[in-house]
């Protein structure tokens, strides 16, 4: 691709020598599980996300189960999720045993939409799973108001939004217990799979570190049936190289995203990003919706341009959720979204000269009906 989808040369060559060392200094220290690299980043993420306890995890479908396994969430319980998440939301509800139980996104923000789930509560239900999805974040104040008044537990999915800030609080720490994942291609990316759980519960801080850890907190001595879903130390000491530097990587994407705001204007029939009022977006992603959109996927990809469509099936209509008995038609929002969304390059180091190709390329497919 002559632009790609994504790329990390933007990130990853002005940090080289910063990551060389960091990974001889856990070669040289020996100690490569749970050791002083994912102590001292717990405690930085934990400071970034104004929370009093991180804990380091595997990935973020991990965060997403223990969050939920630690809060007790299990059979017999329902689970308000988004229809037009990633599957891993809900497969970490499939995994504790529960119920998920999809409620419609506002079609602006494409973010769970506070008005639509209390139709949605029973007294089945034990959580709510707001996902701060494309990097805006949802719309907390409101979710929150509903999980107080109804007593339900709130667990966040971080993983698109670091940084993200809904009436000037973070994501991340809105919640009980508050997952995301450090995957490679998110805003703060490992080099491997990593993840963290936030919360401001201590009693639920050290359950979570209990059950990542075999559900052991002395070695040998098992409290509990646990996992194995610790975060990796080379990928803690990554990440702490990587940390400081995401509120710039940030400004990158965000002054990306505007260029795409100006230039693509009045472009067509494309539908651009809003962000809610009292909401900041980071923009983990960049999509845009239109009725052609197989069309122009295609048309840029013809012309070196990547792209992703985020994503193309929801839930609901997954074969690996058929048994749910859901059928088109039943979330029409969506599967709108699916059928019409398109992700385009955004990546911190991308130049103003290649968003402006990008631009003209769209620009042209619309001037070629």
């Amino acid at each position: 691709m002559k632009i790609p989808y994504v790329s990390f040369s933007g990130m990853h060559d002005d940090i080289r020598e910063d990551m060389n060392r960091a990974f001889l200094e856990v070669y040289d220290n020996a100690w490569y599980v749970l050791g002083k690299q994912v102590d001292e980043f717990e405690q930085l993420y934990a400071g970034f996300s104004s929370t009093s306890y991180c804990k380091g995890i595997s990935n973020g479908l991990d965060a997403l189960f223990l969050s939920l396994k630690a809060l007790d969430v299990g059979p017999g319980d329902e689970v308000i999720v988004p229809s037009n998440t990633y599957i891993a939301t809900v497969l970490a509800i499939s995994y504790v045993g529960a119920q998920p139980i999809f409620v419609e996104p506002d079609k602006r923000t494409y973010n769970l939409d506070p008005s639509k789930i209390a139709a949605a509560i029973t007294p089945k239900t034990k959580a709510i799973m707001p996902v701060h999805l494309y990097g805006q974040s949802c719309e907390m104040g409101p979710i929150m108001d509903l999980a107080n008044q109804h007593g339900l537990f709130v667990v966040e999915d971080n993983a698109q939004a670091h940084g993200a800030t809904y009436q000037g609080k973070i994501t991340g720490a809105w919640g009980h217990a508050n997952a995301t994942s450090f995957y490679p291609a998110k805003n703060l990316g490992a080099l491997g799979d990593a993840g963290a759980i936030t919360t401001n519960d201590a009693a639920l801080a050290d359950k979570i570190s209990m059950l990542r850890n075999y559900g052991s907190k002395k070695k040998y001595y098992n409290e509990a049936i646990g996992h194995n879903m610790r975060l990796d130390e080379l990928q803690a000491a990554f990440l702490k190289v990587k940390l400081p530097r995401l509120n710039q990587w940030t400004q990158s994407r965000c002054q990306i995203a505007e260029s795409y705001q100006r230039g693509l204007q009045h472009t067509g029939d494309l539908v651009l990003p809003y962000t809610a009022p009292g909401a900041t977006h980071v923009y983990h992603a960049y999509v845009i919706r239109t009725n052609r959109r197989d069309e122009l996927m295609a048309y840029l990809t013809a012309n070196g341009i990547g792209t992703i469509i985020h994503y193309p099936v929801p839930p609901h209509l997954q074969q690996a959720y058929q048994d749910l008995g859901y059928q088109k038609g039943d979330f029409p929002i969506a599967e709108e979204l699916a059928a019409t969304s398109l992700s385009l390059p955004l990546w911190p180091g991308l130049s103003e000269e290649k968003v402006n190709e990008v631009v003209s390329l769209v620009q042209q497919f619309y001037s070629n009906p």
